[in-house]
């Protein structure tokens, strides 16, 4: 009986764990999109302000 209270304890430790890290990598998921919109858009404002710099060249 014990060592069936020891599997049951350490597979639920392993789910809260599997919990946790599925969380984070969601939310790091999410921040690493919300910084490549961020640096797409700057370098579209930055490639604009250089052509704007630069009437001749292209």
């Amino acid at each position: 009986m014990r060592a069936l209270l020891w599997v049951v304890g350490v597979i639920a430790g392993i789910l809260v764990l599997l919990g946790l890290l599925l969380e984070a990598v969601r939310w790091l998921v999410i921040i690493g999109l919300i910084a490549f919109v961020a640096v797409v858009v700057l370098a579209f404002v930055r490639g604009r302000q250089s052509m704007r710099n630069y009437p001749n060249r292209r």
